[in-house]
């Protein structure tokens, strides 16, 4: 059985989930000031049931980059990833007015069980002149918390529906010319003290080795500053992102900066129509410790969708 969970919702800004006074995450839907930064929600800290934060925020690098975080770097133009676009031909650029946002507008629903949290949130993408390109039902489920084994889960998914009258265009860096940069999607950053840590796939071990394939899953493992200690991140397709409308490859680098994202278009570009949706839904597995192959599978199936 689960273990108890605590939510705070502090309305119009952010929600937390504490389990045994240790905060575990804070959802925070109220947009950052910066417009550069692309203003959309994002969750951070994510902490392990110890209480060590897997989860950076505003690194000096990439200040764009915040927690846990849903992304897209091309959007028909638009860049809804924050900071500097990628153009075909000419590198990053400063391009403010290519700087989209989500608005978050509501609550569709909002349960809140002894040992589960579950919410249903609507979102508007905006281009930078405000238009309204793109509708988004996003879930939201913190579970299974088990101090047992030193584990909880969030499940977060997205259904995105084109509301304008024209496709949109989803693409990459890599879309744009440059090799092995084909981030978009649901994007994580980690904290600098996990910067050389351990990248992990279904038979597979090492940043190179998982940049841009696929698979179930792929774990990042980090050494703790300050703590005698590691902490592991597990990201999961749920089974029905096979189905998807374009299928995704992992984006994943451990120097220097460690990150990982779920890309729905690292090497080629697809179009969602004029009206039309696409779903994915993923799982995010924080453990205290340094998991190998075998017990994130064993982890993995102790928790059937």
């Amino acid at each position: 059985m689960s273990h108890p969970i605590t939510v705070t919702h502090r309305h119009g800004e952010s929600i937390t989930v504490e389990s045994e006074h240790t905060e575990l995450m804070t959802y925070v839907y109220k947009p950052d000031p910066v417009e550069f930064e692309s203003r959309k929600p994002y969750l951070h800290p994510l902490r392990t049931l110890a209480g060590n934060a897997v989860t950076g925020y505003r690194p000096n690098d990439h200040r764009w980059h915040k927690g846990l975080q849903m992304t897209a770097s091309h959007v028909s133009g638009q860049n809804f990833w924050g900071g500097n676009t990628y153009v075909r031909g000419e590198g990053y650029l400063a391009l403010p007015e290519r700087v989209g946002s989500m608005r978050h507008e509501g609550f569709e629903t909002f349960d809140v069980d002894p040992d589960e949290l579950r919410f249903v949130e609507n979102l508007r993408w905006l281009n930078n002149g405000g238009d309204p390109w793109a509708f988004e039902r996003r879930g939201l489920r913190a579970h299974s918390v088990n101090p047992a084994n030193g584990t909880w889960a969030l499940d977060w998914s997205i259904r995105l529906t084109n509301t304008c009258a024209e496709p949109l265009r989803f693409g990459s860096p890599t879309t744009e010319g440059r090799e092995m940069a084909g981030y978009t999607g649901l994007h994580w950053r980690g904290p600098r003290e996990f910067t050389g840590g351990t990248v992990r796939g279904p038979g597979a071990t090492g940043a190179d080795a998982m940049m841009g394939a696929q698979g179930r899953w792929l774990a990042f493992t980090g050494e703790h500053d300050e703590v005698d200690g590691h902490s592991t991140v597990v990201f999961e397709h749920g089974p029905s992102n096979a189905e998807s409308v374009h299928e995704s490859h992992w984006f994943v680098r451990s120097d220097p900066t460690p990150a990982v994202a779920i890309s729905w278009a690292f090497f080629e570009e697809f179009e969602l129509p004029a009206g039309e949706s696409f779903e994915y839904t993923y799982r995010i597995l924080i453990a205290d410790g340094a998991l190998d192959h075998e017990r994130i599978d064993r982890t993995l199936d102790e928790h059937p969708w």
